[in-house]
Parts: C-alpha cells; structure tokens; sequence
C-alpha cells in the first residue's frame, strides 16, 4: 500500500503533539509530545468528527472492536509502534492516555501495535530499538501470549486470544454432562473465572500504583514546602515517592522520571 497523503488540516493536535516529516524515507515521519503529563493522564480523544468509520482495515487504521474499525483522519496517525510504548490506545474509552512512565515534552509518541490489531493488514519489521522488540509486526493474531506480556491489551484483543487459544470463559453444564464430563467443566470453569479474577485484580493494583505516582508528581511539583536548614540546602525527605533537593537545583522536588525512547519506528505514514 502507498503511504497514506493527509487531506486534513495540519496540524491538527498543535498544543500537544509535533509531527516531523521524513521525506528522504517512506514510512519514518514520527510525533513527539508537547506536553508533560503523569502516568495514564489523558492525552487525547479520538472523536468523531473527525473520526470515521472503516468500511475495511488498512495499515492506517486503528481496530476499535472484534470487527470494527477506524480512521483517524488526523495527525494522531502518526503515532508509531514501539515495543516499549510511551502511550496506550485505550479503544473503550476512545482515548489516547500516557504510559506507565508518563510524558515528558519531547518524548517520541509511540503505542504498541498489537494492543489494537489482531491482524494487520501490512505487517513490518520492527526497529525500535528496545531489549524487548518482538521483531516482526503483523499484529496479535500471530504473537504468542508470551510474546504480548508486559504491555496492555484492548479488551477485543484479550477476548480474540482466548478464542484463538480455546480458553473457556464460560460452561454450559447440561451439554458438559452429557458428554460426561460434568466435573471436569465446572474445574475448568472454576479455572478460567480465576484466571479472569486474578487479572482483574492486577489490572487494579496497576491502576492504584498508577494512581500513586501521579500524586507524587503533583506534590513534587505542587506540594508543600521543603523545610530547610541554615545553609539553605533541604532537610528531610518530605512524602512518600519524591525526594526534596537543595543547593544545586535551588531546593526544587525531582519527580518522576520518564523513560527516554529512541529510534524510530515502522508502518506509519508519509505527507
């Protein structure tokens, strides 16, 4: 497929996202973030307009549901993949949101392919660069469940692994006992409910730890004073998940750091 000529107005996200265009080489124009922001704050919206309907997936499309996808029609396609993602696609809520590390101004803006698509329709070879890149991009159709740990999945794609997989997510008890494994069932149903409590459950402890570190970046950057010695330089650590800094940075918190990602990435597209 040809590389995707925008026919929207751009920029088209000017407070929050810079666009720089590769003309010598197809498929490397990248975004990078204007904005801070803490772990899994909102970063955009994909609204429609000027959102559309897909009648049928492309390399520039995003999939929003077992069987339904999108098009951008802005500047947000041209945010790449990365094996080590600084952002997540959020598809139940129609929304961009930060990672685990947050944003920093200047940060590549990057999502993880295969946490949308099950099935690409122009697969890539991945060079972004990180101890964990998978290699070759064709979406999460292809990957084993190995292969997807460690990065956040939309729930179309956690649903289709399973059906890929045989995972039970429910039983029919009459049809198990008569095929004479009724016991058998409801162990592997008990099984499968576990496996989706315990999820649920470290789903939540990532939400609240997420939680967590964006209160310690507010109050490294918003919160009370730091007490002070004779010399001017910080006393004490104040809170929990900040330090208080004197002397050389003027007696300012440092808060949460962010990753730094590097390289660019594949299958994006060209102005």
């Amino acid at each position: 497929m040809a590389p995707l000529v925008p026919f929207w107005a751009q920029p088209s996200h000017p407070d929050i996202q810079k666009v720089l265009v590769n003309k010598e080489q197809e498929y490397t124009t990248k975004s990078i973030s204007l904005v801070d922001l803490p772990p899994y704050a909102l970063y955009a919206k994909f609204a429609f307009p000027p959102c559309t309907a897909a009648e049928k997936p492309t390399y520039a499309t995003v999939q929003m549901g077992k069987d339904k996808h999108l098009n951008l029609n802005s500047d947000l396609v041209y945010i790449n993949h990365s094996c080590e993602p600084s952002v997540i696609f959020d598809m139940a809520s129609l929304s961009v949101i930060s990672g685990p590390n947050g944003l920093k101004k200047g940060d590549e803006l990057t999502f993880f392919y295969p946490s949308t698509e099950w099935d690409m329709a122009q697969g890539f070879d991945c060079f972004c660069g990180a101890q964990t890149c998978r290699g070759f991009i064709s979406g999460a159709k292809n990957m084993a469940q190995e292969q997807l740990q460690g990065n956040w999945l939309n729930a179309h794609i956690r649903a289709l692994l399973d059906e890929r997989d045989g995972v039970v997510v429910s039983s029919n008890v009459e049809n198990l006992a008569q095929n004479g494994n009724a016991n058998g069932g409801f162990e592997e149903m008990k099984d499968a409910t576990e496996q989706a409590l315990q999820i649920a459950l470290t789903q939540a402890k990532k939400v609240v730890d997420a939680a967590q570190r964006a209160l310690d970046v507010y109050k490294s950057l918003y919160g009370r004073e730091e007490a002070t010695g004779q010399n001017g330089s910080a006393a004490q650590e104040v809170g929990a998940g900040y330090q208080v800094d004197g002397g050389i940075n003027g007696g300012k918190r440092r808060g949460v750091t962010s990753r730094e990602l590097s390289g660019e990435m594949g299958g994006d597209t060209k102005q």
